[in-house]
């Protein structure tokens, strides 16, 4: 059973992230950049499914600037084949990332794809479920439990009133969430054996997709400093503040 992860490069959790000066982004310059966390998960779930004899073969793809090429290089080291590097230089939005991944799995033909729930800078939480819509495949979001047996997938998900657990026929589409696995160090031999590992790299427009953004970004700045806490002398005071100065009642 062949597997697709793709994985996103993000600036590190580790990371403050700061706003351009002229408010057109978040500055990324000289800062340290790494694999979407919940990507790493994905990762890590591929490679335990292969250890285990269920997957034979696991292509990390990622989308975005040729550097990404990194983070395709990181989930070589943790255990996945190949990798593919789909090259563009401007932004991405979940729907033209799922268009591109559809065109993905059109040419490689993967029976399972595991990505991460959403991407810690957009929080998005959109693409996988866009992929699934595209191709017409069953998803299991938020999983936090994966089985594949008798070419089904069973997910145990979390949702806001605990846990839901659904049956999926393969092939499929699954998102991860924290509580899946603890994503494995790749150990210094595995990172120099995924130098050797390929990457293939293609551009949207040989996939036949347009990456072109349908929504425009007016301005981005940080979220006000929050001020300090208040006391109150009486119930009264307390109704009078909240309806008048934080107009929130």
């Amino acid at each position: 059973m062949k597997l697709l992860v793709p994985v996103k490069r993000v600036v590190d959790y580790n990371v403050k992230v700061r706003v351009k000066s002229d408010g057109t982004g978040v500055e990324t310059a000289n800062v340290k950049m790494s694999m979407n966390p919940f990507d790493e998960i994905a990762v890590e779930e591929a490679v335990r499914l292969k250890e285990k004899g269920i997957a034979s073969e696991i292509v990390a793809v990622s989308i975005g600037v040729a550097a990404a090429a990194e983070q395709i290089r990181t989930a070589l080291a943790m255990g996945a084949d190949r990798g593919i590097l789909v090259e563009h230089d401007g932004a991405l939005e979940p729907l033209a990332v799922a268009k591109i991944l559809k065109a993905v799995v059109a040419k490689e033909q993967p029976q399972l794809v595991i990505l991460g729930k959403q991407a810690i800078d957009d929080d998005m939480n959109a693409t996988g479920q866009m992929l699934a819509a595209l191709l017409g495949w069953p998803q299991g979001t938020f999983a936090s439990r994966l089985e594949i047996a008798d070419g089904k997938a069973t997910v145990t998900r979390e949702v806001d009133g605990g846990l839901e657990t659904v049956e999926l026929r393969l092939p499929a589409i699954v998102t991860t969430d924290l509580r899946l696995n603890e994503p494995r160090y790749a150990s210094l031999p595995n990172i120099m054996k995924a130098r050797k590992k390929p990457i293939e790299t293609l551009k949207p427009a040989d996939l036949g997709v347009d990456p072109a953004p349908r929504l425009t970004v007016l301005k981005v700045e940080e979220p006000p400093k929050r001020q300090a806490g208040k006391k109150v002398a009486s119930v009264q005071e307390l109704v009078d503040k909240l309806r008048n100065e934080a107009k929130v009642i």
